[in-house]
């Protein structure tokens, strides 16, 4: 055998000895992630899944705060997943894979379209019970709802605007995103109470896709078509920060009423500032941890009230404490 050949049989030979042992280590890498998850979940009562819009929105880190804080007190294993951005088809391969892990019960925000109804319904027939948190669908099987009641929570953004305000109004409507559901019914509210007040119109509705730049963008676009506007109105979390800015660039020195939405800690300190008028506050960490709480009964007893609604109100500068921002 020349010398040549033994080199290329040895190469071979030593490249093959290194494929074997990489593939080894990633096999024994992965069974052991797989067992060390299996056995942390199941040193706990129940595990849960938590199945949020976006993975880093801030409304959607409170809710696990709270659902979080409820499942430690409950000793239970709490599994917070969602797509880095709003993606409902992935939103859904999660939902599924959830349902294939057979976690004990699953909390996830409702999506409109038969793929999540019939997901539901796979869950169903594997006894996981199934809540929604945020946005409904009542079409489901879902064992029940956990959150605001979005129809009210668009009329009290009515509310601020007819209470608040004098003469002919022109509304311009900036909304998370177009198919959200929540999204929807917050509007369908808001026109409905307004439907018998005739000096408020709305001007226009743009989409922010919950994002705050989003926000920012469809109220330039907002006050640039539709220089009459004279109030602002966001239905989503992000809304309001955005709204802010978006005037500041366009018309600083226009005079707009504004109603945000949510009680992040910057919408806050905004109200605080004169720069936001009111905003719809609903309660994200309570809503978490009412979840879990409904969750916890429903494997216990297996009934439940079909929707609990949690607490929805107007906040103003007057409910505030001066001196830290905090909501009285």
């Amino acid at each position: 055998m020349s010398s040549n050949t033994k080199q290329f049989l040895y190469t071979l030979s030593g490249l093959f000895f290194l494929i074997s042992f990489l593939g080894m280590l990633i096999y024994g890498y992965k069974t052991f992630y797989i067992e060390t998850e299996a056995t942390k979940a199941n040193e706990y009562t129940y595990h849960f899944a938590l199945i949020a819009e976006e993975t880093e929105n801030d409304y959607w880190r409170m809710i696990e705060e709270g659902a979080t804080n409820a499942a430690i007190e409950n000793e239970i294993y709490l599994e917070y997943v969602a797509p880095k951005k709003a993606d409902n088809d992935e939103l859904l391969g999660l939902f599924d894979r959830m349902i294939s892990a057979r976690v004990d019960g699953i909390i996830i925000q409702g999506v409109e379209g038969r793929r999540f109804v019939d997901l539901i319904h796979k869950a169903v027939e594997r006894n996981i019970p199934v809540i929604t948190i945020d946005t409904d669908v009542k079409s489901s099987e879902r064992k029940a709802y956990v959150g605001t009641d979005n129809y009210y929570a668009g009329q009290l953004a009515a509310e601020t605007i007819i209470k608040n305000t004098t003469g002919e109004q022109y509304v311009g409507i900036v909304t998370g995103r177009f198919e959200a559901i929540n999204q929807q019914e917050r509007i369908a509210g808001f026109k409905k109470a307004i439907e018998s007040e005739h000096r408020i119109h709305i001007a226009a509705t743009k989409e922010s896709n919950i994002t705050e730049i989003g926000a920012t963008q469809a109220t330039y676009s907002l006050l640039k078509e539709h220089p009459e506007i004279t109030a602002l109105v966001g239905t989503s979390a992000l809304d309001g920060i955005g709204m802010v800015e978006g005037l500041q660039e366009i018309a600083p020195k226009k005079q707009v009423y504004i109603t945000a939405f949510d009680v992040l800690p910057e919408t806050l300190e905004l109200i605080r500032d004169n720069k936001i008028d009111a905003t719809i506050a609903q309660y994200p960490k309570e809503m978490g941890a009412e979840a879990v709480e409904v969750m916890i009964y429903l494997q216990e007893k297996g009934l439940v009230e079909n929707e609990i609604f949690t607490e929805t109100r107007i906040i103003q500068k007057s409910d505030l404490h001066q001196s830290e921002g905090r909501i009285q």
